[in-house]
């Protein structure tokens, strides 16, 4: 089965940030991003905020979909590839989401970036 050519862009635009800012974070996203669908990480908006309070300050990138599950009431940067609505609106009401397309155009301090596996 074929990847969606948005994953295919992105997986592209993380390997070109990779050899523009030499960060292996990007390639490691990338990498996460082109193994098959079933792999893909699935993150309830309760786990995240668990881990937002455990990683405080820190920027949250989950390489899959956030789903809606639970309350989120931290401040934290959450970045994902994809989240449902009512995901975007529990997380956005106290923190912020910002999708990953977005956020690797962005410069960022890779110190403080954490993947949710």
């Amino acid at each position: 089965m074929e990847k969606k050519l948005e994953t295919v862009k992105l997986i592209a635009k993380l390997e070109q940030a990779t050899r523009k800012t030499e960060n292996k974070i990007w390639k490691d996203l990338a990498e996460r991003l082109s193994k098959p669908k079933r792999n893909n990480v699935v993150v309830n908006v309760d786990k995240l905020d668990k881990l937002s309070k455990l990683y405080k300050g820190k920027t949250l990138i989950v390489p899959g979909k956030i789903l809606s599950v639970g309350e989120f009431n931290s401040s934290s940067t959450i970045v994902a590839v994809n989240a449902s609505e009512k995901a975007v609106e529990k997380i956005s009401a106290t923190g912020k989401y910002i999708p990953l397309t977005d956020f690797v155009s962005e410069k960022v301090d890779v110190k403080n970036l954490i993947i949710i596996k």
